[in-house]
């Protein structure tokens, strides 16, 4: 009758010690992603760079395990930066990114030393060149670019269509480019894409790459000297036992290899190419640990568990019909599958998986939810105010938490009561 394990750990022992609801993060898995991406770069001989997309799970100790791999951070926020910086992280392995960043924001960004600014818009571009002026400093930028590729995954995570509202507009960019790169302050070092997230088909990547280097090429021809192609994230991993997935370390050399032959054939350098993985680098890497506090059967119609956490901590089943797969943690003497509903306590219907095969759940028993790595934590709310729940980093045989659970003292601590209601 021998516990779940996950990442080499009881996960009944890390839930009696830690508490539940529980997010739980394997270090060893997260650096064993990274250097496997690294590997696949190198072994292909290209120039490249890895950005982690840190809106995928960003905390002080997440930065220090990507600072410690060598590799860059994508932020997009000021409260991404500035945890960053409470982690002695590079400011200059720093990708400022996100769509309608305040001017404000940008100077903070350029004050503190970040690297390189992802400019998402013309708008945007004109804050940056009124705040570059103000400080009389000069910045390196990329611009995103929606290269109207369609990649088949749900529709509310495509972003590199052309109806969206990330990036310059593919038809109007270089001119915009061009332009930008005339600016006293500015210099434009590269151009980048993102078209989606949970892809599963190279077709369209390699699609995104040919646009993006056509793009590369003219505007080189305009005499901006660009180094660099960004090509994003998304590869989308298995959420469920049998789910198609990106293979992403055998894409990454048949792309060094597309690319390297189109700019051979145009005579135009090859250039660094640099991608964003969030969800592959995390996602596997972690676990949500429940306690079942309702078990209940509606004869002829369904079982249903309750857990004690729910769209609180995983947003996505809610946003966008995410799918997971859930275990009993708990030792048991015997098997007997069947379907349950597996359900949140927030007061809405909070469907976590519609229908989990359960072997034999009991009030008390650890649940486990798995594959929550990515934009689990990230998205947490406070919904129906119950607070977040902690999050456990695992490494080797050692645990410990690297974001505290928060209080209901913390949950009431930023109300104010108006003058006239005391």
């Amino acid at each position: 009758m021998k516990n779940i394990q996950f990442s080499g750990h009881d996960t009944v022992a890390l839930a009696e010690q830690y508490g539940t609801p529980l997010y739980v993060m394997s270090e060893d898995i997260i650096r064993d992603r990274i250097e496997s991406v690294k590997k696949a770069f190198e072994e292909a001989g290209a120039d490249y760079e890895i950005n982690f997309a840190g809106k995928a799970f960003t905390n002080i100790a997440m930065c220090k395990i990507v600072d410690s791999e060598g590799i860059a951070l994508d932020a997009v926020s000021k409260g991404e930066i500035m945890t960053a910086q409470a982690a002695g992280f590079p400011m200059d392995r720093i990708c400022y990114h996100g769509s309608n960043k305040k001017a404000s924001e940008l100077k903070y960004a350029l004050e503190n030393g970040v690297g390189l600014i992802v400019v998402d818009s013309e708008d945007e571009l004109k804050k940056l060149i009124q705040v570059t002026d103000e400080l009389d400093q000069d910045v390196n930028i990329m611009f995103r670019v929606s290269p109207g590729v369609e990649a088949h995954t749900h529709e509310l995570i495509q972003t590199g269509t052309q109806d969206t509202k990330f990036g310059l507009p593919y038809s109007l960019a270089k001119d915009i480019i061009v332009s930008a790169n005339a600016q006293p302050h500015i210099s434009v070092v590269g151009i980048h894409c993102h078209i989606g997230s949970q892809i599963v088909d190279e077709v369209p990547f390699i699609a995104a790459a040919d646009k993006m280097i056509s793009l590369y090429q003219d505007i080189r021809n305009d005499g901006v000297d660009l180094r660099a192609i960004n090509l994003g994230g998304g590869f989308g991993i298995p959420y469920l036992e049998g789910d198609e997935y990106f293979e992403t370390l055998k894409y990454i050399p048949k792309l060094v290899a597309h690319v390297r032959t189109i700019c051979a054939d145009r005579d135009v350098p090859m250039p660094k190419l640099i991608v964003e993985p969030g969800r592959f680098l995390v996602c596997e890497a972690g676990a949500t640990l429940y306690t079942i506090g309702t078990v209940k059967e509606i004869p002829g119609v369904r079982k249903y568990v309750s857990v004690d956490g729910g769209m609180n901590d995983n947003p996505r089943p809610a946003l966008y019909g995410a799918e997971y797969e859930a275990v009993v943690c708990n030792g048991k003497e015997s098997e007997k599958m069947e379907p349950y509903r597996v359900s949140g306590r927030a007061c809405e219907t909070d469907t976590l998986i519609d229908s989990a095969m359960l072997n034999q759940p009991q009030v008390g028993d650890i649940l486990m939810v798995k594959n929550t790595g990515a934009y689990n934590y990230s998205m947490a709310s406070r919904y129906n105010r119950y607070p977040i729940p902690a999050v456990v980093l695992l490494s080797g045989d050692r645990s410990a938490v690297m974001v505290e659970r928060e209080s209901y003292e913390d949950l009431l601590s930023h109300d104010r009561v108006p003058d006239w209601l005391k």
